[in-house]
């Protein structure tokens, strides 16, 4: 098949992420023709996961009646430190035991397509960028907010991958030199004090230690299921400890921001992931500490908005991706 003809096929994207695992068929225009959803249980082993993921593609090619010769291609946007030369999920926080994994070459020998691996993260600023909330935007930094904190980089329009792919990984920059050891291993990561993990579990903390809040009738008592989601409806109705939670990890997203601000001077920060569905109440301590801590010029140019596309950004990116790469 011609490179022209093949351009017009549709890609099959997977957005591979800590807690679910988003695939879905789009058109070359953008559409979104089918969708399935799987949970990750990323707990279990890589080769679990990995066939949940061609359980998804399977069920999505059947339920479009359609081959996978009859796509673009394949493209995959996982959680984690992705090696793009070599289509490996070198590390991964929220997919333990994800070491070196050859996820792009296991799909592509399996379904004998086109294969891409990039970071879910920067899959998601690309969807953003060309069909969200940056649309239109030259430079701008993407955050996604989640079960983790993920990262995306577009300088002058284009998606910024570093040398090897790596690049974006802002989730874990280091906020406090002593604070708690985050699942990359290293101490005080920004993805350990302010992701959707990290709010409920300071949650689930403070209650176990006695202080008095809402979230424990939420969930019948049962601490161990308090989640982000819980703490954020628990604050957007008054409850102080959970408002008390949610402008602590607002405050260390601000401090986040500070840095991204001060290094890269980009025109937006687009918010996205789960956890932003909290809103202002998220993003006005965030952009509080932006202004009182950024340097002047570059705080009063920046906007800090909300991403526009929700949980479709991963796998619009992802498609975009692929279907840039194979123009080129």
């Amino acid at each position: 098949m011609e490179k022209t003809e093949r351009q017009k096929l549709p890609v099959l994207a997977i957005d591979l992420g800590g807690t679910k695992i988003i695939t879905a068929i789009i058109s070359n225009s953008g559409q979104v023709i089918a969708k399935d959803y799987q949970l990750t249980l990323a707990d279990e082993s890589s080769q679990s996961v990995i066939e949940r993921i061609s359980s998804a593609i399977d069920h999505l090619l059947s339920l479009r009646n359609i081959d996978s010769s009859q796509l673009a291609s394949i493209s995959i946007a996982a959680a984690g430190a992705i090696d793009f030369n070599k289509g490996l999920v070198t590390s991964s926080p929220n997919l333990p035991g994800w070491n070196d994994v050859p996820l792009r070459d296991i799909v592509k020998e399996k379904y004998r397509v086109n294969t891409f691996l990039l970071n879910d993260a920067s899959a998601a600023a690309l969807g953003e960028h060309r069909l969200g909330a940056g649309s239109g935007v030259s430079n701008l930094i993407y955050l996604t907010v989640s079960t983790g904190i993920g990262g995306g980089i577009i300088i002058n329009g284009k998606l910024y991958s570093g040398q090897c792919g790596g690049a974006g990984e802002i989730g874990h920059m280091t906020i406090d030199v002593n604070g708690p050891r985050c699942n990359c291993g290293n101490i005080g990561c920004l993805e350990v004090l302010a992701s959707g993990t990290a709010v409920a579990k300071e949650a689930i903390r403070r209650i176990r230690q006695g202080e008095r809040s809402s979230i424990n009738e939420m969930v019948g008592g049962k601490i161990e299921d308090i989640t982000a989601d819980k703490v954020g409806a628990a604050a957007q109705e008054g409850d102080s400890l959970a408002l008390e939670i949610v402008s602590q990890a607002a405050t260390y997203l601000g401090v986040g921001m500070v840095n991204l601000v001060n290094i890269f001077n980009p025109e937006m920060i687009i918010v996205g992931g789960g956890v932003s569905k909290m809103g202002d109440l998220l993003l006005n301590p965030a952009r509080q500490v932006v202004k009182e801590r950024a340097f002047q010029l570059s705080a009063q140019v920046v906007r800090i908005v909300l991403a526009h596309l929700g949980e479709d950004a991963g796998v619009l990116g992802a498609a975009i991706f692929a279907f840039e790469q194979e123009s080129d």
